[in-house]
């Protein structure tokens, strides 16, 4: 357990150098409660951790009641990972001409913190908070509620900060998220094969001899045609794509394949 809050702490830190070194410190902001704490740095100063925190109080206490005690301490103490490192942080900054630079370089570290953080099973509270209530009470999806909220608020920066902040800004939040994706998925080394073919038996037998891979094999029924075939499901590494293609065209340049990428595979030849 003390791991957890140790690698929660850790990505807390992270994820606030890219708040104050690169957003802040070139007077851009980021989605959220945290875009709402920047939002009142920028207009009166008040300190981005203090606010983060006390805005986050109330929903605490609704997500305490709606989803348990453990929820309260993950999320208490994200949140206070989050509100303290950005006032310790406050002195890294890195001003640069190019403002599509810094947005690029604070989304990335912004992202890797913020899926550190979710990777040890906590969130920085705020918009998350809100978007696990809506789906509790009204069944919303939480990705949907997610960015209505960052929506919302660099609409607020582009009217009490500037157009071209909220514009910078959205690029930061973009790249974020795709970097939290990264951080929780891992780059997919791992490919997903489905192959409809007259020969299937034949195609199975040399994905086994020459890739070493296993395969599915399930009966299907043409939805158009009626005819009916025995479907082949593989998995591949990304490298061994091009030689199921060969395989497959050697035997059935007719046969019909749908490659999709994968994650977390685990078994033989893959993650265990």
């Amino acid at each position: 357990m003390a791991f957890k809050f140790v690698g929660i702490a850790a990505g807390a830190l992270i994820f606030s150098i890219g708040l104050n070194n690169f957003l802040i410190a070139n007077h851009l902001s980021e989605g959220g409660f945290v875009g709402l704490a920047v939002i009142g740095w920028y207009l009166f100063h008040i300190p981005v951790g203090a606010t983060f925190f006390l805005l986050n109080g109330p929903l605490l206490w609704l997500g305490g009641r709606l989803f348990g005690r453990e929820f309260v301490i993950k999320t208490l103490w994200g949140v206070a990972a989050v509100s303290v490192f950005s006032e310790l942080t406050k002195g890294l900054q890195t001003p640069v001409d190019d403002k599509l630079l810094a947005a690029l370089y604070g989304g990335v570290l912004s992202g890797i913190g913020l899926g550190i953080v979710f990777r040890f099973g906590a969130t920085t509270g705020g918009a998350d908070v809100i978007a696990r209530v809506v789906k509790h009470f009204w069944g919303i999806s939480m990705g949907k509620v997610l960015f209505s909220i960052d929506l919302v608020v660099i609409a607020m920066i582009a009217v009490l900060i500037g157009r071209q902040t909220a514009m910078y800004s959205l690029v930061a939040l973009f790249v974020s998220a795709r970097v939290v994706d990264f951080v929780l998925e891992g780059v997919s080394a791992a490919r997903a094969a489905t192959i409809i073919s007259n020969h299937s038996d034949e195609i199975a037998e040399r994905i086994h001899r020459e890739l070493e891979r296993g395969t599915t094999l399930i009966p299907s029924v043409g939805g158009f045609t009626g005819t009916q075939r025995t479907m082949i499901y593989t998995v591949v590494n990304r490298d061994e794509v091009i030689r199921l293609h060969r395989i497959v065209k050697s035997v059935d340049p007719e046969a019909f394949v749908v490659v999709n990428n994968v994650h977390d595979v685990l078994g033989e030849g893959f993650t265990r």
